[in-house]
């Protein structure tokens, strides 16, 4: 039987995994997962791109990943380079016919699929990629991709109405063995270019660990054990302690989990408590996230550039490093702000009313390029999705208002706090 290899890239997970499914049918089943040098590297800003937090949660992903692999008789090859070269040369010494891989959407992605495709067509090996990244399937969309709805109410109405949701996958029965090339240990965080392992503020809401296992247990903690979706609508907002929300954006982001097996777990709660309300505003938040994973495919490059999806170029945006590195800083003197920046900083995490107040206050007060900030929570946030973060970005910037219709102007003047923000405030100012 020919050998395949599967790369995995945000998809770290066996459940539901579509492609890796796929390409277990075709052949012998070559794992590999590959830390791309790129992805480390500082940005214009002076910013790792993929910062300490996220480093400790993806390598705990990969770590557990391996583990799952192992218990079904195969293993995970980890190499550390640039993707294009490595997964081409482990393909050429495996002699094997093909190799599969989740699609991606975003340009940097997109650019390492075209490399590899172009470097495997002259070995005659063939590049499969298969969508698995959103709840609803690119091809059971009910418009074409250049004719998704500017708003997000448009999107949900024509979506719901016209496309269901496909059924998980089951997790892969038993892998054959691999043998036929050396496994490769994960790299330190000092070959990724960190002193040590980060360490989490004693004063962290959640104590994030990457891997499938972990997703799915949280998901199971949140819905069954605790049975937090019953009060989700009225906590969703919340600032502080552990679950106030479902805390699964982050194996959401790196794909440990996969949105649909959230929507069914969802789904089975509603069945089961006749719970409706709660229930759907959590499907919202996975309706949205398809949402600006499909706009980002519609928009391109336009989702990353400071003119925005609207490519507004008139507007005049500062691009001044000492007015942007007090709010990085925390010290604004706004201090809800500062707060939720220290906690960012500190942690890798900040709720959504926090990720919409910083952003606001960068934008609107002190008029700094929205892609800075949009930069910098690419390297400190666990649960950085290109897709969602560059996606809200653009909407409170004003570049991409069409994106969704719903304002941020719920979060008025932040100089004036609640009795909730101010608990917050000391919390992190205190």
């Amino acid at each position: 039987m020919q050998n395949i290899i599967f790369w995995f890239r945000n998809d770290l997970r066996l459940h539901d995994n579509e492609a890796f499914l796929e390409a277990s049918k075709a052949g012998n089943v070559i794992p590999v997962y590959v830390f791309d040098d790129r992805y480390f590297d500082k940005n214009f800003l002076g910013f790792k791109r993929t910062g300490a937090f996220r480093t400790k949660f993806l390598l705990e992903a990969v770590e557990n990943l391996r583990k799952n692999l192992q218990e079904k008789g195969s293993d995970l090859i980890i190499r550390r380079g640039i993707s294009e070269d490595i997964i081409a040369k482990i393909a050429k010494d495996t002699d094997a016919a093909a190799v599969y891989a989740s699609k991606e959407v975003t340009q940097d992605e997109t650019t390492i699929e075209a490399s590899l495709s172009k470097v495997l067509k002259p070995m005659n090996i063939e590049i499969e990629l298969i969508w698995s990244a959103t709840l609803f399937h690119a091809r059971d969309l009910p418009f074409q991709i250049n004719f998704i709805p500017a708003t997000f109410a448009e999107f949900k109405k024509k979506i719901e109405r016209a496309t269901p949701v496909r059924q998980t996958f089951q997790s892969p029965g038993q892998l054959p063995v691999v043998d036929c090339i050396e496994p490769g240990n994960l790299p330190t965080y000092q070959e990724l270019g960190f002193e040590t392992a980060p360490v989490a503020d004693t004063r962290a809401a959640f104590q994030f660990a990457g891997g499938e296992t972990e997703g799915l247990a949280r998901l199971n903690e949140y819905i069954w054990e605790k049975d937090l979706l019953r009060t989700f609508k009225e906590t969703r907002d919340g600032l502080l302690g552990a679950d106030f929300s479902t805390k699964l954006s982050g194996w959401l982001s790196l794909g440990c989990i996969s949105a649909r097996t959230v929507y069914e777990e969802v789904k089975r709660f509603e069945a089961e408590t006749a719970n409706k309300e709660s229930a759907y505003w959590l499907i919202i938040l996975l309706l949205k996230r398809d949402f600006y994973h499909f706009s980002a495919l519609k928009h391109g490059t336009r989702m990353f550039k400071a003119s925005g999806i609207k490519n507004d170029l008139m507007k005049p945006w500062k691009r001044h490093r000492p007015t942007f590195d007090t709010w990085v800083k925390g010290e604004t003197g706004i201090p809800f702000v500062d707060a939720n920046m220290k906690e960012v900083s500190l942690t890798g995490y900040m709720s959504e009313m926090g990720r919409k107040a910083v952003a606001k206050h960068l934008i609107q007060e002190l008029g700094i390029d929205w892609t800075w900030g949009a930069t910098y929570f690419e390297s400190v946030l666990t649960d950085y999705d290109v897709c969602s973060n560059w996606g809200n970005w653009n909407l409170i910037a004003d570049t991409g208002r069409d994106l969704l219709d719903e304002e941020n102007s719920e979060l008025g003047n932040l100089a004036d706090t609640t009795e909730l923000q101010q608990a917050y405030i000391q919390l992190w100012m205190g």
